[in-house]
């Protein structure tokens, strides 16, 4: 596997998890927002990642392949003075988890920091090799 090649992986990592971080942002942000556009409580969104092949060596990197809607059902609350309650009295509130999703974030970060650590030991490398041929 050449160098460029571990750049690419590690770069196809950071952007799948800075989308990942991204959607986690959308998903606490709006896990209180009972209507929407579309009508109805936000629904949580999970990104879907798949594997990607670089080059004929079978080197894999990682693409985002869409962002899904989570289908569990929403949580249900009573208040009847809430404007979106329905005529039992209950609302509907956004599936999203907010413990899950800090949970997440955490992972999402540490995954995006690995890859730049890989990134940053490959170039170290590179630089390490061009001033052993400089000596």
């Amino acid at each position: 596997m050449s160098e460029f090649t571990i750049f690419s992986v590690s770069a196809s990592g950071m952007t799948a998890q800075r989308l990942r971080l991204d959607v986690i942002a959308s998903n606490i942000a709006n896990s209180e927002t009972t209507r929407t556009e579309r009508g109805g409580p936000y629904r949580r969104r999970v990104p879907i990642f798949a594997e990607h092949l670089l080059d004929k060596n079978r080197t894999s990197a990682v693409k985002v392949v869409r962002i899904e809607e989570d289908p569990s059902p929403f949580r249900l609350v009573y208040d009847p003075s809430h404007p979106d309650a329905d005529e039992n009295g209950y609302v509907s509130y956004p599936n999203v988890n907010v413990l899950r999703e800090m949970v997440d974030l955490i992972n999402a970060q540490r995954s995006y920091e690995a890859n730049v650590s890989a990134f940053n030991v490959t170039k170290s490398m590179i630089n390490s090799a061009l001033q052993i041929g400089r000596g």
